[in-house]
């Protein structure tokens, strides 16, 4: 069997990074790590060549030589998704596929003309797919009603990536999250009994990279990393020895739950094993919101206080903002700008609340009416909300714009990631000078140009550079990197605004003319009140 897998495009997202990865000649922040790890599952006599839209599109030549198509896609992918399902059928190829988006909302690919669903966990559905294919069954759909065992997942496929065209690598350590988050379908997807590989399997992982040349960044792409606590600290453990033995090769990022904050020890595991950066769900700073949305983490001790304890402790703090949750006052979204101030946060993806499908949000909406009529919940900054809010959705949009222009104006945002790495601590261990490379040169060459010379931010930036150059040296090189991210957000925030601003006037045109949505908007005003 010859198999073409196809990755689809992703649309401009917070985390595109397309002016930062131009600076350092990469296409992409991070690889497709389902689809290398479901080459990795189905039978290794089969021949693999993998395609990823978000670098190139597949080739003549790739598209003759598939006896069959496998394509994997999250739900922010899904038009490009049903464009190749279509494309891929209308040469003739079988094509089966997988991932979040085709598991929730199955009925779309089916609809675009898939012939094998492979939907839940690959461990368990790739054998079922794999056996109807030595049957001569030409479609199918494969579930599970079980999660697998994790430490049954054999080393990703890396060998089938382009490693020139990537910023970073993918890795898993676990699956699930053990809280109980309204809006999240991950618990959906995964369960809320975090399932967790074994130290050794994944420093197999890290020692197959490690062989294949690697020397960047890595994301565990965990939706909570430290979900176990008990086996994440028993992987850090070995991974710091792993890391001293091979001389500190890669730095990691990761996702946890802002409960870190609560555990010295395995914050302080985590600086000694080489990880720099760790995306936080705060979701807001609205105490009511959070306990409506179920996210009761956040509700324990001052967040504030959470987030700087992270910082001091040596981690880079990303976070997640959502406006638009039940009940909310007016003014959410200048409380979390506040906030994102007041905590030293770079870097934050905020967004309108979606309800996704088959979470415990859209199931409740559902059943009162309030989703929107063909709106999935396509999580991205550029999206409007999908259902029905208890305040105005104008109003709403209108503060996420003013919000996510505000958070990255380019002068305020220097002025955050300066606050942050004055506060940063820095690791314990100490890698080997190594020169920059000319691309690096090239890139520090622009980012003085644009920051230091030609825009508005010339005197924060020197003033700036200099006090971290000389108050916190050991975050030197991490600092100019997070200002570099000025130039994505310094585009992305106008498309951000110029994306709500057109889908709200649809909307709103809409909403004046179609007594639904009318009946709609009395319903939620019921609900409200």
């Amino acid at each position: 069997m010859k198999v073409l897998l196809v990755y689809p495009v992703f649309p401009k997202t917070f985390w595109s990074y397309e002016k930062i990865l131009e600076l350092v000649n990469r296409k992409v922040l991070l690889p497709p790590l389902g689809l290398v790890t479901v080459a990795a599952i189905l039978p290794q006599e089969w021949e693999f060549k993998l395609v990823d839209r978000n670098i190139r599109a597949a080739t003549e030549e790739e598209w003759a030589w598939a006896d069959m198509v496998i394509l994997s896609a999250m739900i922010v992918q899904k038009d490009d998704l049903i464009s190749q399902i279509k494309e891929a059928k209308e040469r003739g190829k079988l094509v089966a596929v997988g991932g979040p988006y085709p598991t929730s909302v199955p009925s779309g690919v089916q609809a675009a003309g898939a012939d094998f669903l492979i939907l839940d966990e690959g461990e368990l559905t790739l054998p079922m797919f794999v056996e109807a294919i030595k049957q001569g069954q030409t479609s199918g759909v494969f579930r599970a009603t079980e999660k697998p065992d994790v430490t049954t997942t054999p080393i990703p496929r890396f060998d089938l990536l382009d490693f020139k065209a990537y910023d970073s690598m993918s890795i898993q350590f676990s699956r699930g999250c053990p809280f109980q988050c309204e809006f999240c379908d991950i618990i959906v997807l995964y369960g809320r009994k975090p399932r967790t590989k074994t130290p050794a399997q994944l420093l197999a992982e890290l020692d197959y990279l490690y062989e294949l040349g690697w020397r960047r960044s890595v994301f565990m792409v965990d939706d909570n990393f430290i979900g176990n606590k008990r086996n994440v600290k028993l992987l850090l453990k070995e991974l710091k020895v792993w890391m001293e033995e091979h001389k500190y090769p890669f730095k990691f990022d990761t996702e946890a739950s802002i409960d870190l904050a609560q555990d010295e020890e395995l914050m302080q595991l985590m600086v000694d094993s080489g990880f720099k950066a760790v995306f936080l769900g705060i979701e807001t700073p609205d105490e009511e919101s959070l306990q409506l949305t179920k996210k009761f983490q956040n509700t324990r001790s001052s967040l504030v206080d959470a987030v700087q304890t992270i910082i001091k402790t040596g981690l880079r703090p990303m976070a997640g903002f959502i406006i638009g949750f039940d009940g909310e006052k007016t003014g959410a979204g200048s409380r979390i700008v506040r906030f994102a101030e007041a905590a030293g946060i770079p870097s934050t993806t905020f967004a309108m609340l979606q309800a996704l499908p088959n979470t415990a949000l859209w199931h409740r909406l559902n059943r009162e009416g309030r989703l929107r009529e063909n709106k999935d919940g396509n999580i991205n900054q550029t999206t409007l909300m999908n259902f029905l809010p208890t305040r105005p959705l104008e109003d709403i949009a209108r503060e996420y714009v003013d919000a996510f222009c505000a958070l990255y104006d380019p002068v305020l945002y220097l002025d955050r990631t300066y606050r942050c790495f004055l506060m940063l601590g820095s690791a314990k261990y100490k890698t080997e000078f190594k020169m920059p490379s000319l691309i690096d040169l090239r890139a520090f060459a622009i980012i003085i140009w644009r920051q230091g010379i030609k825009r508005e931010t010339r005197w924060k930036f020197w003033h700036h550079l200099f006090s971290i150059l000389k108050r916190n040296p050991d975050v030197f090189v991490s600092y100019l990197e997070v200002c570099a991210h000025n130039e994505h957000f310094l585009e992305y925030r106008e498309i951000v605004r110029q994306q709500i601003e057109s889908q709200l006037a649809e909307y709103l045109a809409q909403g004046a003319e179609n007594p639904y949505v009318v009946k709609q908007q009395e319903k939620v005003e019921a609900i409200a009140s």
